[in-house]
């Protein structure tokens, strides 16, 4: 069962890069058939089978031999450590399919907001909704977690677009920072599933996690590729994962 938890996930992995690249395009997500995105050529089966096609193929169209983003190998891999994993900490029951779902819409808007730094509203509801499903507090505590954290939030969210607009910009000169927020619309429905899920003080350490693994990237966005705005979801699902599986705030009981 095991086994077949992994191969099921990288499966799912290679539906989930089909809806990462079609779904902001407003293109099915079934027809046409899977396609190479530099030559549109169709890939056949034995072409697109999760994670050895992309190791074989060396990262490279079977046509065009043009390299393919390692985007796909890493949804593949994810959405199949994610699976069994979530496997091996609930077991075979109907909140494994609950679970399950919650995290692989995590990850479609992980890439989604890493590619196009802007992510459907549908599915940040559909991940509010189901973090009601899969938690193991109460609904009026899911509720008292979430309204503080995101509550928090907003004020923290309000100082530090307030610097950013009015301070920063003035010191660095950049006018282009003047119309900058801390914080993106769609990080808060993801703010509030991760209080639902985790509590106050998990969520907490989600979000402290999430700050630490955003430095790094942010600081090479900013300098490398003058990108003054750094897709902040990826990170939060980053901390949200390691805090939900490792459960780090244990230590601060």
């Amino acid at each position: 069962m095991a086994l077949f938890s992994f191969i099921f996930g990288a499966l799912i992995g290679s539906f989930l890069n089909v809806v990462i690249n079609r779904l902001p395009l407003k293109e099915s997500v079934v027809f046409p058939r899977s396609y190479c995105p530099k030559c549109n050529h169709k890939i056949f089966w034995y072409h697109n089978i999760p994670i050895f096609s992309y190791i074989f193929l060396k990262g490279k169209c079977a046509y065009c031999q043009k390299s393919i983003s390692i985007n796909y190998l890493v949804v593949e891999l994810l959405s199949a450590f994610l699976t069994l994993a979530l496997f091996l900490k609930i077991g075979l029951e109907l909140n494994l399919f609950l679970s399950l779902v919650f995290f692989y819409t995590l990850i479609v808007l992980s890439f989604i907001d890493f590619k196009y730094k802007a992510v459907p509203d549908y599915l940040l509801l559909i991940v509010f909704l189901l973090s009601f499903f899969i938690t193991e507090f109460s609904l009026i505590d899911a509720l008292k977690a979430s309204c503080i954290l995101l509550g928090a939030f907003v004020i923290l969210n309000f100082l530090i677009t307030f610097y950013i607009q009015n301070i920063k910009a003035k010191i660095l000169k950049d006018e282009s920072l003047k119309t900058q927020q801390a914080l993106g619309e769609g990080d808060f429905p993801i703010l509030a599933a991760i209080g639902v899920v985790l509590g106050l003080k998990g969520a907490f350490v989600a979000i402290f996690l999430s700050s630490i693994f955003a430095i790094i990237p942010s600081i090479y966005f900013n300098i490398k590729k003058k990108d003054i705005q750094t897709p902040y979801i990826p990170y939060l699902v980053l901390g949200f994962i390691v805090e939900y599986f490792f459960n780090i705030s244990r230590v601060f009981n």
